[in-house]
């Protein structure tokens, strides 16, 4: 599974309205990549979590699947429209 595909799953997974999830993977500086996953306005608290811990899971295995798949270095950014 690609690491887009994989965020996609985990997001959506948590999302009330996952029809609304959106996941853009962009090539970065160098060996990195960027994840723009943007949900709808009301799943942005359960995205998030609380202090954050929801989101810090989401990067944490989305960076582990990243090893997995060889790549270095992934940055996620969550946002809402």
């Amino acid at each position: 599974m690609e690491l887009k595909e994989f965020a996609e799953y985990l997001v959506k997974s948590i999302a009330k309205e996952p029809d609304m999830v959106s996941v853009q993977q962009f090539g970065g500086e160098e060996d990195s990549t960027i994840l723009e996953i943007i949900v709808h306005e009301s799943d942005m608290g359960a995205v998030i979590g609380r202090n954050g811990k929801m989101a810090n899971a989401i990067r944490t295995l989305v960076q582990a699947h990243a090893y997995i798949l060889g790549l270095k270095k992934v940055k996620i950014n969550i946002d809402s429209f």
